[in-house]
């Protein structure tokens, strides 16, 4: 029984690992996308003469133009640090959960699926949201008309967020993650994600303050209108799919290259799954 317990300890620290370079690789590889999406959601202007972007490429090539190539990656670096730990926590969850409700012959029903997705979405929001909220800040510092006094960094939206402001936008965070994690290009989540980032950036000067989810969905809806809450759907959409599919694909790479047997007896480290050969006259193998 020990045995058992300390494999199954092993196991989950080894998805973690697994889990969080796969996280890495999936948002660094989609990351000028994501910051195209959050200036776009976060334009509140509604005359077309004073909105700073008139699509998601047309506001790729002014942060290009603007802030240079670098500019696509500002605030890389709090993504990273969140990310990793999120695809671990949000995999590592959605598999031990899959593994509570799996029944002997390693099938698990439908209703249990949505719920180990929603437990895996749930569960990383706690750790995430305030690592979000300072890599959005920190995207849209480099905008016209964002200048001030200071410098924006990390430690310095930390120091003036503190603890509790660090968790702003966590309702609309949990309304996005949660039904987000059943089914990855499920479109009804995305308003919920306009919300966060509207909760989650610094109001300059003359701009809306949002006290809430609602709060923030009522004057949304009043002030620019239901299309609103789509702003960078487009962004979104060419981020989502790409980020899911090398997350996913570095995290099966990965365990099947390093595939442990964690089962009591003793790791055993297995064959790599390269030196597999199949047996199917279809498949082509390398020389």
């Amino acid at each position: 029984m020990k045995c058992l317990w300390l494999g199954k300890l092993l196991s989950s620290f080894y998805r973690f690992g697994v889990g969080s370079v796969a996280g890495a690789a999936g948002a660094t590889a989609v990351y000028p996308i994501d910051l195209v999406k959050t200036r776009m959601q976060n334009q509140r202007a509604v005359l077309s003469n004073e909105r700073l972007y008139t699509n998601s490429f047309d506001c790729f090539l002014k942060v290009i133009r603007n802030e240079g190539p670098v500019g696509l990656y500002r605030g890389l670096l709090p993504q990273i640090v969140g990310v990793a730990p999120e695809k671990a926590i949000k995999l590592t969850t959605n598999d031990l959960v899959r593994d509570v409700f799996r029944d002997k012959d390693g099938f698990i029903s439908l209703p249990f699926e949505i719920m180990a997705g929603g437990c895996g979405g749930a569960a990383q929001v706690l750790f995430t949201n305030p690592l979000e909220i300072v890599k959005i800040r920190l995207q849209v510092a480099g905008e016209v008309g964002a200048t001030g006094k200071h410098k924006v960094t990390a430690m310095r939206v930390i120091r003036e967020l503190g603890l509790s402001g660090l968790y702003k936008g966590a309702r609309a965070c949990f309304l996005r993650d949660i039904p987000f994690f059943w089914c990855p290009r499920s479109s009804p989540v995305y308003p919920a994600d306009v919300i966060k980032t509207r909760l989650q950036v610094k109001a300059r000067a003359g701009q809306q303050i949002y006290r809430g989810v609602f709060d923030c969905s009522r004057k949304i809806w009043k002030e620019e209108g239901g299309r609103a809450f789509w702003k960078g759907a487009a962004a979104r959409v060419f981020r989502s799919s790409p980020q899911f599919g090398v997350t996913l694909l570095t995290y099966e790479l990965l365990q099947r290259t390093f595939k442990v047997d964690f089962s009591g007896k003793g790791a055993v480290v297995h064959e790599a799954w390269s030196e597999k050969r199949s047996f199917n006259p279809g498949h082509l193998h390398a020389s």
